[in-house]
């Protein structure tokens, strides 16, 4: 089994008390230096994008009762440079990078194409750079970057759209990666038709729209959409960047993505803490034979999952004792958090995460993840959700490495 850690960077509010910016960057430095003493093999961090209480200002706020901000890391790669010349073993993952925003999937291969090339020639030119990507969290993030609805047809057909758009963005993405010259004409075109819709109606809503919006007349079968990144032929550079310290991991989860993302490079697969059992191995299954040849077989390591962790082992408590405290921590830190995400609190979602987090004494903890886990897993484990105290951070980290970890 491996284990990585998850770091939010989330300012949020926590028992009345936001701290700032500059305290956030602290306790994250703090964390991910004890990471790298302790042995975990992959600091996953939290990338976010445009501040989300400036957007609660506008119309139709996403998160209108969060205070705070979602995250404060905007670039995993200014962050790896800083962090691999701190560290001495660590790797460094985002989880995840937008690749629609901030110019673009062009921009973010030139972009990931000039670190690895400037990677190459430190001193931790052997620890990888795991660059998780997708879509982002939030759709104001893309907005001001041209990623919306442009006509009427569009914006009926955006809940279908948003996901054929992130698939040519991803197509662009990664064929820019691996050093192909290319132009528009040579990325597929969108098209939409009733397959990507749920129902008969939905789909004869937007051909309804479209037909009036471009005064089509006769039956539709399908509307093309012009390309959402129109550019003539395009190098991006450095050409030479090598590849072999770098690792993918898509954060979508259709198997068209999948399927799409693994005709160009090996790209591996992000899995939430609350996916289904039977999601997780039918996915693992799938990608057998979807995982780009390239990147040799696949296996359990390719699909990090992200797990909350609430650890308590005080020695003047029994077990129990420690199990119930870990608990109730578990359970104020969910319902604070998906309160504040979601304006209500949900007694079945908030059931569902904690039931899913691991959450007790070192020994409940490690036969919890006898029951749940496969032997060969890789975790994400969150020990910051929702905790703004260091050092119970850090005594957290500290306790899995040195009491759960060795058993596994």
């Amino acid at each position: 089994m491996k284990f990585d850690i998850f770091l939010s960077i989330c300012q949020n509010e926590v028992d009345g008390v936001i701290p700032s910016e500059s305290q956030m960057f602290k306790n994250f430095f703090s964390q991910v230096k004890l990471a790298d003493e302790l042995g975990y093999k992959t600091a996953w961090i939290a990338e976010t994008h445009l501040s989300c209480q400036v957007q609660k200002e506008n119309p139709q706020a996403v998160i209108p009762n969060f205070q705070g901000e979602i995250g404060l890391n905007t670039d995993i790669l200014q962050m790896a440079h800083l962090i691999f010349a701190q560290t001495k073993q660590i790797n460094i993952g985002s989880a995840i990078r937008n690749i629609m925003c901030n110019g673009g999937p062009i921009a973010h291969a030139e972009a990931v194409k000039t670190f690895l090339t400037l990677h190459s020639f430190q001193p931790s030119s052997d620890r990888l750079l795991e660059l998780g990507f997708a879509a982002g969290r939030f759709p104001f993030s893309n907005r001001p970057y041209g990623v919306k609805a442009r006509n009427r047809t569009e914006a009926a057909a955006w809940p279908a759209l948003n996901g054929r758009v992130f698939l040519q963005g991803t197509e662009i993405f990664l064929r820019f990666l691996k050093g192909e010259i290319l132009a528009i004409d040579d990325i597929t075109p969108i098209t939409l038709d009733r397959a990507l819709f749920r129902s008969d109606e939905d789909w004869q809503k937007v051909v309804d729209v479209y037909k009036d919006e471009f005064s089509v007349s006769g039956e539709v079968s399908k509307i093309s959409i012009p390309a959402f990144w129109d550019f003539e032929k395009v190098g991006v550079i450095p050409f030479d960047a090598p590849l072999d310290s770098l690792r993918l991991t898509i954060g979508a989860h259709w198997a068209e993505a999948h399927e799409v993302a693994n005709r160009y490079l090996p790209v591996g697969v992000f899995n939430l803490s609350i996916t289904p059992p039977k999601v997780i191995e039918a996915t693992h299954e799938r990608m057998k034979s979807t995982f780009h040849k390239d990147g040799g077989a696949w296996d359990r390591s390719k699909m990090p999952r992200t797990v909350l962790v609430f650890i308590n082992d005080d020695p003047k408590l029994s077990v129990q004792e420690n199990d119930e405290v870990a608990k109730q921590r578990a359970t104020a830190a969910n319902e604070a958090y998906w309160s504040a995400i979601q304006g209500t609190i949900d007694p079945v979602k908030l059931a569902m995460a904690v039931d899913n987090a691991l959450v007790g004494h070192p020994e409940t903890v490690k036969a919890q993840m006898q029951e749940r886990f496969h032997p060969e897993d890789r975790l994400m484990l969150w020990f910051d959700f929702n905790n703004h105290d260091n050092d119970s951070v850090t005594e957290s980290m500290t306790l899995f490495m040195e009491k759960v970890a060795p058993h596994f």
